[in-house]
């Protein structure tokens, strides 16, 4: 819509059929709510979310976090990149996408991926989107989260019957798969958390995986 057009920044590449490079953010945030009497209401913030206040080496405002320093951090990157002298060019082209309305349904990249624009690039080598939110100055890159795996199963079989146990019936056959997709996902799990059923959940998964096998060199290390 007019109000919350999708912006795409091109960075010409030296080669222009290669697949291109794409860096995806939303311009869009989630709600400040305010008081009735118009002030900010305080509740979750420590400083006031609409003035973009410097404080500490840090900004605080609506949207700093999620995800305003990603697009900032885009732009500055290729600033400093086509600053250098001479001007540095990427081999492929890197395409800028800031889309709208990602934090109410996402119709902002669903406008983006039917544009004629999308359909005419030649593949995409590399995107990156937004991830775990950090309140240190250390960013964490995931590959392929939350990475969508549809299938569908077709189950066939003698039906049931109330006088005896009819075998390898359809349900049957849809409970062992479910069973199996269950089993993967414990088996994922466990790598994660060691299998441990009290896995720290206040924070990522990957931080979680990382901490645990730092701890276990160090009772190796104690051997």
């Amino acid at each position: 819509p007019d109000h919350s057009p999708v912006i795409v920044v091109r960075w010409k590449g030296a080669d222009e059929t290669l697949p291109v490079i794409l860096l995806n953010s939303h311009y869009d945030v989630v709600p400040a709510e305010r008081k009735k009497e118009g002030k900010e209401d305080e509740g979750g913030w420590t400083e006031p979310p609409f003035q973009g206040l410097r404080k500490d080496g840090k900004i605080y405002g609506r949207g700093t976090q999620d995800m305003k320093c990603v697009c900032v951090q885009y732009i500055e990157a290729i600033r400093k990149l086509h600053s250098l002298q001479p001007a540095f060019v990427p081999a492929r082209s890197v395409y800028l996408s800031f889309v709208p309305d990602e934090e109410v349904g996402g119709t902002g990249m669903a406008a983006f991926l039917s544009s004629a624009l999308y359909k005419s690039l030649p593949g995409i080598a590399l995107a990156l989107d937004e991830g775990l939110a950090s309140e240190t100055d250390t960013y964490s890159v995931f590959y392929g989260e939350r990475l969508p795996w549809w299938i569908d199963v077709t189950a066939t079989g003698p039906t049931g019957h109330g006088s005896r146990f009819i075998e390898n019936t359809a349900v049957e056959q849809l409970v062992e798969m479910a069973n199996k997709a269950l089993a993967f996902r414990k088996g994922q799990r466990d790598a994660l958390h060691g299998g441990s059923d009290e896995a720290d959940h206040s924070n990522c998964s990957h931080a979680v995986a990382a901490k645990r096998r730092r701890l276990n060199k160090e009772k190796v290390g104690t051997k």
